[in-house]
């Protein structure tokens, strides 16, 4: 069933191609063998950088399951994911990634994220988007306060 689940995700990356609706990825995930959610990239006609393929079926099958945690999913995707949807399948708790193409696949076709996995390393007032450290006063008061909370749904 894998094969047939991930040639499922290539598929849906080639008719978002096709139809201009987004870049060349696709992403199905699947709970107990059924198909939970299915989506293409859709950052360009969503106007929205996040909109990668992962990152909608993720929020699809979350709200499906009316749950924040994939914990039973598997997420089949046609190329392996980003550093940006890598962080949201370790958030969302999937169970299993298969995916088709790698990152070097996808760097091929002008789809390069070597940059941020560098970024990643540096330290944050060194990276190519300067970010300052500011102390402020009661930065710390959120977690202060989450911390002090009895009734909290831990995620």
């Amino acid at each position: 069933m894998h094969k047939q689940y991930l040639q499922q995700a290539v598929d849906l990356a080639n008719q978002n191609v096709i139809n201009q609706q987004g870049g060349p990825y696709g992403a199905i995930i699947v709970k107990d063998q059924q198909i939970i959610a299915v989506n293409g990239n859709c950052v360009t006609i969503n106007n929205d950088p996040t909109a990668h393929a992962e990152i909608m079926a993720i929020r699809q099958a979350c709200k499906i399951l009316d749950d924040f945690q994939l914990k039973n999913c598997t997420l089949y995707t046609s190329c392996e994911p980003c550093p940006m949807c890598l962080g949201a399948i370790y958030w969302a708790r999937l169970k299993k990634v298969y995916f088709a193409c790698n990152r070097q696949d996808a760097a091929k076709a002008g789809f390069d994220d070597s940059f941020i996995y560098d970024e990643i390393k540096l330290n944050p007032h060194k990276r190519y988007i300067p970010m300052h450290h500011l102390s402020i006063e009661n930065a710390e008061k959120p977690f202060l306060e989450w911390t002090r909370k009895v009734k909290k749904q831990i995620y």
